[in-house]
């Protein structure tokens, strides 16, 4: 797979429907959404910086890890973070297969901590339920976010209360710079 100027070998589920699981759906409210490519993912990269040399990088909901594995390959140190372990599992294959390190850690984004110089995360805002919990975490992980959205219904929630923790800016078609605020 060609993303971002250079050549991957991914892995991903041959068909996301297949992973559908009633159980998980009533306890969680879970769907399997890190199987499927979403095309924000692959926007986000396209506004990735080239040179992530040395720059500490956190994405939250990486589901298949298409933007990390591309900030690995340009020197970023990465940590992606999933609530489904087999999004974690497969990213681990496909770092592997790459020949690249990505730290992929199965989290709540509800109670992750850490400090990362650039926070990213694409196609997160699906569910109403994401977006109180996206407002109090990214300012806490990173300086600098870049959150890649299609328009979905509640990303309009987000970004009204966004304006309180950041300055925006756009960083490509559907992409947001979100700088933080100093107080």
């Amino acid at each position: 797979m060609e993303v971002g100027a250079a050549t991957f070998t991914i892995l991903r589920p041959a068909d996301p429907d297949e992973l559908l699981d009633e159980v998980a759906f009533e306890n969680n409210e879970f769907l399997p959404y890190w199987a499927q490519l979403w095309p924000s993912a692959l926007e986000l990269v396209e506004a990735l910086p080239l040179d992530l040399a040395g720059v500490s990088v956190i994405e939250v909901g990486c589901g298949l890890g298409i933007p990390s594995l591309v900030a690995a390959s340009r020197g970023a140190e990465v940590v992606a973070t999933d609530w489904a372990p087999e999004a974690i599992e497969l990213l681990h294959e496909n770092a592997r297969r790459n020949d690249l390190v990505v730290d992929a850690r199965q989290a709540d984004w509800r109670t992750f901590t850490g400090n990362f110089d650039l926070a990213i995360a694409a196609d997160v805002l699906y569910e109403e339920r994401n977006v109180a919990p996206l407002l109090a975490l990214l300012p806490r992980l990173a300086p600098i976010t870049l959150l890649a959205d299609p328009g979905r219904p509640h990303a309009k929630l987000f970004f009204a209360a966004a304006p309180e923790h950041w300055n925006i800016s756009p960083a490509g078609q559907r992409v947001s710079r979100l700088e933080r605020r100093v107080e």
